[in-house]
């Protein structure tokens, strides 16, 4: 148990803590994108990258009323994960000299996020659905389908240029 959460004993109180966890790393993402927005060279995955910025601050959002409708104060718990993940892309960024290679790295990275993003927001429909809460789960479900649209986005951009101009 984290020093600040409380013990977990029930799939309610998971729910609630895996909420907790995946707005605390959403709210991290958002303060990490506009890093990469200026690092990127490749207009396509600025672009990419600013589009995803709105997304996450509208996914923030998404959440909070999920908190609400559960009846829960809408907090974070600190995301290991996420903050290992972020932590790994920002030493890498700075590991890379070449514009297009930075680009890829940074791609890569943000493929890294999604994959995490798509695990807990899957896992927090299938708990949802399992405490009758339908009405969270389909909340929860409209972000959970942008997750997979970014992916697969940030695939096609890493196949049809990034990667190839990096190479």
């Amino acid at each position: 148990m984290g020093l600040l959460s409380k013990p977990i004993k029930t799939l309610d109180d998971l729910f609630v803590h895996t909420l907790q966890d995946i707005y605390y790393a959403e709210k991290q993402i958002a303060k990490s994108l506009p890093k990469m927005i200026n690092k990127a060279t490749d207009p396509q995955l600025k672009q990419g990258f600013e589009t995803h910025l709105e997304e996450t601050k509208n996914q923030i959002q998404r959440l909070e009323q999920v908190f609400q409708m559960h009846g829960q104060e809408a907090k974070g718990v600190t995301c290991a994960a996420m903050d290992g993940i972020l932590e790994e892309a920002t030493e890498t960024m700075s590991d890379v000299d070449d514009k297009d290679v930075l680009d890829a790295a940074m791609l890569a990275s943000a493929q890294a996020v999604e994959h995490y993003e798509i695990t807990r927001y899957g896992t927090l429909i299938a708990f949802a659905k399992q405490l009758g809460r339908q009405d969270c789960a389909s909340v929860l479900q409209q972000t959970l389908d942008e997750e997979k649209a970014t992916d697969q986005k940030l695939t096609a951009l890493a196949e049809s240029r990034v990667n190839r101009q990096a190479a």
